[in-house]
């Protein structure tokens, strides 16, 4: 099987908010929840320890998130009246990595270099007979970029091992984002330049079309996308949470490399589970067009990735039928294959891509 990299799992936030554990069987926590409002209020899990080893994930990049106080719409998550307690909140999560994986060193790892990616890496191309086990890399990306007060503490967060920041989740005061329109601020102008003398990769998904456009003709570090679905396929949504072609073409023309995300609301215009549909409605083959879509305007297969911010605010009910867990991710190659693309056109998808963004933008140690 091709090794699997996806770009966005909220993985923290679950920990804290929902105190679910990832280190064990996912059948376990689905077990555990039962009962309790959790599946309610963040869909059925779809993550667990067994379920990353079958579906051959090696990779994944591990969020810091919470939310604005004006958007605490869920009870449970975590959520910030002003930017001291932002950065609270997310170096709590940081923190908890380093944590989390010294206490379980041979089930997750961070990853914060080449030399840091090559060693997981390694372990995943080796038989689990003779690797032992098979740690999943963890890259943390910051979704919504309040927890930095300012670019002086950018060093702090480099040095705790933080990679990729995404400036909006909903508007920030560094640009608009979902559901809240607006370019890039001074502020945020002044982040991102500080971002590119570090080294960063700036993540573009939440953020509002001026502002990503902004974002691609002036950041001068590395690009991504690494949960955004296509807008062309998503006709008659008034959201501007998904991307245009413009701006999926701008990242491609920068190196760029587009995750997405199987989450039925992304797929179907006017999807929802809280309205009574049903998972049924949305196939595989609607999550596989938008991969697609991707491939057919760069032409190729290099600009196209997972991203599947699984538990990220919906769970099983609200994936296509095909996909009980991230351990059936390698149905997407299946997919894929029966649509003519080829073995190495697959691994590039599954994890090809992603592998090669962080090759060429992490430090080397």
């Amino acid at each position: 099987m091709p090794l699997i990299i996806d770009s966005h799992q909220d993985l923290a936030w679950n920990m804290l908010a929902y105190q679910r554990d990832y280190s064990r069987p996912l059948a376990e926590t689905r077990r555990l929840e039962i009962g309790t409002t959790i599946p309610e209020r963040n869909g059925q899990s779809l993550l667990g320890w067994d379920e990353y080893q079958r579906g051959n994930v090696a990779v994944v990049f591990s969020t810091l998130f919470a939310a604005p106080a004006r958007r605490r719409d869920l009870e449970g998550t975590l959520w910030y009246p002003d930017f001291d307690v932002a950065h609270k909140l997310y170096r709590d999560q940081i923190h908890l990595y380093h944590q989390w994986t010294d206490e379980h060193p041979d089930q997750f790892r961070l990853i914060a270099s080449t030399a840091e990616l090559e060693a997981v890496v390694q372990r995943w191309s080796q038989p689990i007979e003779e690797s032992g086990s098979r740690p999943v890399g963890l890259v943390t990306l910051m979704e919504g970029a309040e927890g930095i007060r300012s670019p002086k503490e950018l060093l702090e967060w480099w040095e705790l091992g933080l990679r990729i920041i995404g400036l909006a989740w909903a508007g920030t005061r560094y640009c608009g984002g979902t559901n809240e329109p607006g370019p890039l601020t001074e502020e945020g102008r002044e982040l991102i330049s500080a971002m590119a003398e570090f080294g960063f990769a700036l993540d573009i998904s939440h953020m509002d079309e001026a502002a990503a456009l902004e974002s691609l003709e002036r950041y001068e570090g590395t690009l991504l996308a690494s949960h955004s679905n296509c807008a062309a396929l998503m006709k008659g949504s008034a959201s501007n949470r998904h991307v245009s072609d413009r701006v999926i073409e701008a990242l491609i023309e920068r190196g760029g490399v587009i995750g997405s995300t199987p989450y039925n609301s992304f797929l179907k215009v006017g999807w929802s589970s809280r309205a009574g549909s049903r998972r049924e409605e949305v196939p595989l083959d609607a999550y596989i067009a938008h991969i697609d879509h991707v491939c057919q305007l760069a032409g190729n297969s290099l600009h196209a990735g997972i991203g599947s911010d699984f538990d990220g605010g919906f769970g099983a009910q609200s994936v296509p039928m095909e996909l009980d867990s991230i351990g059936d991710m390698q149905r997407v190659g299946e997919n894929l294959a029966e649509r003519g693309y080829a073995e190495a056109d697959i691994a590039n998808i599954l994890g090809g891509n992603w592998l090669r963004f962080l090759r060429n933008n992490l430090p080397a140690t």
